[in-house]
């Protein structure tokens, strides 16, 4: 991997949320707080929050029942686990998927970030097949796209909470930070 491609990549993907967060009539961000939206707040790329992992499918994948902010119940596949280390502390994350057919793995996470640094309720990463997987197979789990879930930017939204089962004791210093309106 070219690090300083991948930095520009990631400041590249962030400079045009930051645009859509401030121009695009389906911003999450009120329409009467865009004038004063300066950007989002991110820590720095760092590839340390970059990882090629296995994902560790489950072989019975359970449906979970996982609370969102409106109260309501989703229904989601507890569809497998990434394990890795950080700073020498192992780690395990689960992944949803909504639908058994869906290309996409959601997971959601808090860390020892959460409610200082980043959003209270944690922060979520997408992860797309075909486009976020290497050329053997692996799961790109790269932190520094980690993002606030819409929630975090208006009571408008609705979005699922973390479940304590990904809820990390580590601080993960990469993706957005909490959202503070200047």
């Amino acid at each position: 991997m070219n690090i300083e491609a991948w930095k520009r990549q990631i400041e590249r993907e962030r400079k045009q949320k930051d645009q859509f967060f401030k121009e695009h009539w389906q911003s999450p961000i009120p329409e009467k707080d865009r004038k004063r939206f300066k950007g989002l707040d991110y820590f720095p790329p760092d590839p340390k929050y970059r990882f090629e992992l296995e994902l560790h499918e489950h072989e019975k994948k359970k449906i979970v029942q996982i609370e969102d902010t409106g109260g309501n119940l989703r229904n989601m596949f507890r569809w497998g686990e990434f394990r890795f280390t950080i700073d020498g502390v192992p780690c395990t994350l689960q992944v949803y998927k909504s639908d058994a057919h869906e290309p996409v793995l959601f997971l959601p996470f808090k860390d020892a970030t959460s409610g200082k640094e980043t959003y209270g309720a944690g922060r979520y990463i997408d992860l797309h097949d075909p486009e976020d997987r290497t050329a053997d197979g692996k799961w790109i789990l790269d932190f520094n796209k980690a993002y606030n879930p819409w929630c975090a930017f208006s009571w408008d939204y609705v979005c699922p909470y973390v479940p304590p089962e990904n809820w990390l004791k580590v601080p993960i210093l990469a993706g957005e930070k909490a959202y503070k309106l200047d």
